[in-house]
């Protein structure tokens, strides 16, 4: 899926992933992320050695090319905030686009060896830096998140965290796993912990690698058991039941807790529908 010692021509084609502090070039005339060969690119044209495959997308090449801090002024390009293209390419461009922003991310926070100091290198037959001193080898930094989706009869769980108050966002409940719990002890404890109620009924749902800024998010469905809502305040500030007719501003389907809310709506509403016939 990773691939180094990438050798382009001036004419390889390719969707060249460019990024430029924590923001990734684009086409300032469409917003459309940058296609075509790499004659035409010439500002990056420094950065030939570090090219890395980081996959591909409709039979093309996906290379990233990771200029560090360096800022260019370029009137064909502009740049655009990571988070912002899950609401411009699909789910499966997007994944590609996580992976290329973290990958960047690692090599940038190894440059030097967290045991002893030295300098670290670049491994060539795998994604990982070595110490050139201890041989402290090190891989991509990857965090497991859970975020769970709860129902309570016609009802789903959406709360608001710090993030979210500024967008005036409602979403799913999520959290990092701690050292040594598995993904379901991680659900109970961060639903409780953060508003208070217990659940049951874990479906693993699916996951979705998550670049900010290195985490894999893990979804569940869940049900609703026992407690009352009570927010910790620090993390969530807000959380409420609500009706799928009346759902304050939620996640977009591009991600994982925007599908695990459309998920939950359809499970309520054909569980209506099912009722429904029953009784005629």
């Amino acid at each position: 899926m990773i691939e180094q010692n990438i050798s382009v021509t001036p004419d390889t084609k390719a969707i060249w992933l460019i990024i430029s502090g924590d923001k990734i070039f684009q086409k300032a005339d469409n917003s459309d992320l940058i296609v075509g060969s790499w004659e035409t690119l010439h500002f990056a044209h420094h950065y030939q050695e570090q090219i890395i495959q980081v996959g591909s997308h409709q039979n093309l090449p996906c290379f990233l090319v990771d200029m560090g801090s360096e800022r260019i002024e370029n009137n064909d390009y502009t740049l655009v905030g990571i988070r912002a293209l899950l609401f411009q390419v699909d789910v499966s461009f997007f994944s590609i686009i996580s992976r290329a922003w973290q990958v960047a991310l690692f090599i940038r926070t190894h440059r030097f060896c967290g045991q002893c100091g030295s300098v670290m290198q670049q491994i060539d037959w795998e994604m990982a830096l070595q110490c050139s001193r201890c041989q402290h080898r090190c891989y991509p930094r990857i965090s497991p998140c859970i975020i769970v989706s709860i129902r309570h009869e016609d009802t789903i769980l959406l709360a608001q965290g710090k993030p979210q108050r500024a967008r005036q966002m409602f979403s799913t409940l999520a959290g990092f796993v701690e050292s040594g719990e598995t993904l379901e002890q991680a659900v109970h404890r961060e639903v409780f912990e953060e508003v208070g109620i217990k659940v049951k009924n874990l479906r693993y749902f699916s996951s979705q690698p998550w670049p900010f800024p290195h985490s894999l998010m893990v979804g569940f469905l869940a049900d609703f058991d026992s407690g009352n809502i009570q927010v910790d305040g620090k993390e969530i500030l807000q959380a409420e039941w609500f009706d799928p007719k009346a759902l304050p501003n939620i996640p977009p389907t591009g991600s994982i807790s925007g599908q695990l809310i459309q998920h939950t709506l359809k499970e309520i509403e054909h569980d209506a529908e099912l009722e429904i016939n029953q009784k005629n």
